[in-house]
């Protein structure tokens, strides 16, 4: 049987004719019209004031966290319950990550985060908070909290494109926030990624940073050092392309997990990740837990078949890296991962493909 993948890549079908007209340019260096356009589209849909294409999602963070002042000893508080790129900027400024636990909603949790500023040895200076598989966190009262206490935000909003919160979308509650285009994700370019920010003044030191910090002059003058970060002009037009359909992709995303919720949902044993009230997550990845039942068995059921599937991520504060970071735990996302699964949701999949996963799944668990 052919191969169900947990996220593929889906064309819109003009990526072909924009790098076309790439190559017609020759401008197909970290510069170029389709950057432009990317950027600007980007900016137009989440209604963010300035946007910077670059080569990852982590690469923003880590602009993000030098602009914002982050360096060596500094505390950077972050969501526990995420994918490493959340939080390897933090290691880059030689800064100390301080991990905060999950809540019911399985994103960070308000009041753990709260307990972490009164009780971290130092006031830490930045809050990386992960919209996890594209729903949103709480950012009413995660906002409240950080600038009560004087702590700039970043949303790691690298899974989360399209998602929105009190009609907002995702990226425009904080000081600045990332996108990730990578291939599993639900707009891809392959690799790379998108530093947002209503700030002017924070995007223009970025991409000063991001492009080996060259003064203006007409030979190479450094006065500090930057990294090779920007995105090409063949990436970005795919990136123009994918974002005419993006609406369409959400669309298509939770219609998926709507499939899996009517297939699945009267099974006692199976719950699935909330969406807190007045938000509407793009859900990226159809995420599910499961009471009695071990996922690992799931998992080699359907890759019996030839179906892809992954537990979910396993929190930073208990990576062998972070063994001895500070952290502000209940237990919530631990058992979230020892529990949980996520199940294949590209945005190709057919009905005829999802009954085979759901088929699969009630095999094990009824």
């Amino acid at each position: 049987m052919d191969r169900i993948f947990l996220s593929s890549p889906h064309m819109s079908g003009k990526e072909q004719q924009y790098i076309a007209e790439v190559f017609e340019s020759n401008y197909i260096a970290p510069l170029g019209a389709f950057v432009d356009r990317f950027e600007a589209s980007v900016s137009a849909y989440t209604g963010i004031s300035h946007a910077l294409a670059l080569s990852s999602a982590t690469s923003g963070l880590h602009l993000a966290l030098r602009v914002l002042g982050v360096g060596e000893g500094d505390y950077v508080l972050a969501s526990s319950f995420t994918f490493i790129g959340s939080v390897s900027a933090v290691l880059y400024q030689n800064a100390q990550p301080v991990f905060v636990d999950s809540d019911e909603s399985w994103n960070l949790s308000p009041e753990l985060l709260k307990k972490a500023i009164a009780e971290a040895p130092k006031k830490p200076k930045v809050l990386i908070v992960t919209h996890l598989y594209g729903q949103m966190s709480k950012m009413d009262e995660i906002m409240h909290i950080c600038r009560e206490a004087g702590i700039y935000v970043v949303e790691d909003a690298a899974e989360s494109l399209g998602a929105s919160y009190h009609g907002l979308q995702s990226g425009r509650f904080s000081d600045m926030a990332v996108y990730s285009f990578n291939g599993n994700k639900i707009l891809s370019t392959s690799g790379g990624g998108m530093l947002v920010s209503d700030n002017a003044e924070w995007i223009a030191k970025a991409k000063f940073l991001s492009t080996q910090a060259k003064e203006p002059t007409l030979h190479y003058e450094h006065r500090t050092f930057g990294y090779n970060y920007r995105m090409s002009n063949v990436l970005a037009a795919i990136g123009v392309a994918q974002m005419e359909v993006l609406d369409e992709r959400v669309n298509q995303k939770r219609e998926i997990f709507e499939y899996y919720r009517r297939a699945l949902g009267e099974i006692d044993e199976i719950t699935f990740m909330p969406e807190i009230p007045d938000s509407r997550g793009n859900r990226w990845l159809t995420t599910i837990t499961f009471k009695h039942t071990d996922p690992n068995r799931v998992i080699e059921a359907l890759e019996a078949v030839n179906i892809e599937s992954r537990p979910l991520w396993k929190p930073m504060h208990l990576q062998p890296l972070f063994a001895e970071a500070l952290t502000f735990e209940d237990g919530t996302s631990q058992k979230l991962f020892e529990r949980g699964l996520c199940l294949p949701s590209g945005t190709n999949m057919s009905h005829e493909a999802l009954d085979r996963v759901c088929q699969v799944i009630k095999r094990v668990c009824v």
